[in-house]
């Protein structure tokens, strides 16, 4: 009765469904270790902003991450960067970050509304 198509479609049906099983567990694995990777930079990125921005200047930051995150965590990488290439002197207070904030900060088009 081995012979029987229907069991050996069956079979079939169990052996591609274990592949895509362990093919799944082990994109799973991958995913994690990317999300973990990600978690490391994170938390490095924020030491090095800990250690080169004082506390306004990190309060101003948080602000602009609320109402603005892309253009927030632009500015910490850009930060970040400047401080791991030795290219920041002391820390970077309140007034410097504003300014940073300015520099960085996309031009913005302004509308000239006219009535006829």
């Amino acid at each position: 009765m081995s012979g029987n198509p229907d069991d050996e479609r069956l079979e079939e049906l169990r052996e591609k469904k274990m592949e895509e099983l362990r093919e799944r567990q082990q994109g799973d694995g991958d995913a994690e270790a990317r999300e973990e990777a990600q978690q490391r930079a994170e938390a490095q990125q924020e030491a090095v902003l800990k250690q080169y921005l004082t506390d306004g200047a990190r309060q101003r930051l948080n602000a602009v991450e609320m109402s603005k995150p892309e253009f927030a965590k632009q500015v910490k990488q850009q930060v970040a960067a400047l401080a791991q290439s030795g290219r920041v002197q002391g820390r970077i207070d309140e007034d410097q970050m504003r300014d940073l904030l300015k520099e960085l900060q996309p031009e913005q088009q302004s509308f000239d509304i006219r009535r006829r």
